[in-house]
């Protein structure tokens, strides 16, 4: 019960906008992860008396870190604006990669990823959720319904997030 409402409370205000933390410096971020991670051990009555990292209570909690939380919202708004045109003024900025040859990466689909010349820029839709996209597994991005591609997608992330040894 106390993971569902932190959840619904504290952790939508995290996602709030959070995709402009995308290729942002690490000093930018590390507020949200911390944000997350107190909420971590307060949902799991976890005390300083007692202390786990953090890492280990976000996996218990199946709860992806701010950084792949950023990723997965930009990965998601691509394949809402691809296969839905939703919202529309996200999808015009997505253009599917033409290929002049037949390569065997040419069955998968690949944005265009526009050219920048500010590391800033790099951080703009434009360019950011074509570099998320093209950076996803075949089976990630083949996926067609939103519930099907969101879950492959935090399993993907989840475990880039949380290596096993």
């Amino acid at each position: 019960m106390a993971a569902s409402v932190a959840s619904a409370l504290v952790s939508s205000h995290l996602d709030h906008i959070n995709s402009i933390f995308y290729g942002a410096p690490l000093k930018h971020t590390a507020r949200l992860q911390r944000v997350q991670n107190a909420l971590a051990k307060v949902v799991t009555y976890r005390s300083n008396a007692f202390p786990v990292t953090s890492t280990v209570l976000l996996k218990q909690l199946h709860w992806l870190p701010v950084q792949w939380r950023t990723r997965f919202k930009l990965a998601t708004l691509a394949h809402k604006a691809l296969h839905t045109d939703r919202p529309p003024y996200l999808a015009e900025l997505l253009q599917y990669r033409e290929t002049t040859r037949f390569l065997r990466s040419s069955s998968s689909i690949q944005l265009s990823v526009p050219r920048h010349n500010l590391s800033f820029g790099s951080r703009a839709f434009r360019i950011s959720a074509p570099t998320i996209w093209n950076a996803l597994p075949d089976s990630v991005s083949a996926c067609h319904s939103l519930s099907t591609f969101r879950h492959h997608l935090k399993t993907h992330y989840f475990g880039l997030a949380f290596p096993n040894p």
